[in-house]
């Protein structure tokens, strides 16, 4: 990467994190490419790349005489994670309403997957479900694992609409949490049904049996993530008291 591009990329970080703190109110015109680039003591090119990446994340929308500043509702999904990450612990709703989005995608993609699945696959599948309960109890270890299962139950389906959404939603989450330094701790015995259930509904071929295992799965995510969230938040607080 270039100097030039490199540098555009940390003059869109920053001026991202400014809409989306709303120091900019929506409909109101964007410090000019001339005031930004002295802002930024950068070339008129490398400004020029940072405002045409915030118009692709729809934050922004150029248009003859100057940028304006655009409702965060139209932006794109690329915003969800820097959203997610903006302050010092992320937004619980947010994080809640990721899990909510995520956890349908991955229910619709187990099903098919599972429904769609040879027996070399299946076999496949069984194996990464067994290997992951193995980490149950530890997230960093486990999380890896799981995205793998996800990305070879997205392969399956074939649906590249859920596998791109999935993907984005996905990354986006598990960098914010990791960031964040929260880690869900999650119930033992939920995590040993879990897996279990789902090594069942894999041996059964039964879609609807795994779908419903990882919707009881991320019911219980939810609750933990809000829990370690809300436990974060007071880490927090006790330091700068």
């Amino acid at each position: 990467m270039s100097d030039t591009n490199t540098l555009s990329h940390e003059i869109c970080g920053i001026l991202r994190d400014e809409i989306l703190l709303q120091r900019y109110r929506s409909g109101e015109r964007f410090p000019s490419e001339r005031d930004l680039a002295s802002r930024f003591d950068a070339s008129r090119g490398a400004v020029r790349e940072a405002l045409s990446q915030l118009d692709q994340m729809g934050l922004i929308r150029s248009q003859p005489g100057g940028a304006r500043i655009q409702s965060i509702d139209s932006a794109s999904i690329a915003i969800l994670g820097p959203l997610m990450v903006l302050n010092e612990f992320p937004d619980a709703e947010l994080v809640d309403q990721f899990l909510q989005t995520f956890a349908a995608l991955t229910s619709l993609s187990i099903k098919g997957a599972i429904e769609k699945a040879d027996e070399a696959q299946l076999i496949q599948m069984t194996k990464m479900v067994v290997e992951m309960s193995r980490y149950a109890n530890d997230f960093e270890t486990m999380q890896p694992r799981m995205s793998l299962f996800h990305e070879l139950i997205s392969n399956i389906t074939d649906n590249l609409v859920v596998r791109l959404i999935g993907n984005d939603l996905k990354a986006q989450f598990v960098e914010g949490m990791m960031q964040s330094g929260i880690k869900p701790m999650m119930n033992e015995l939920s995590l040993e049904g879990f897996f279990k259930k789902l090594e069942i509904s894999i041996s059964k071929k039964d879609g609807a049996m795994a779908a419903d295992a990882f919707d009881q799965h991320f019911e219980e995510l939810r609750r933990a993530t809000k829990l370690a969230i809300q436990t974060r938040e007071q880490e927090l607080s006790l330091k700068t008291a």
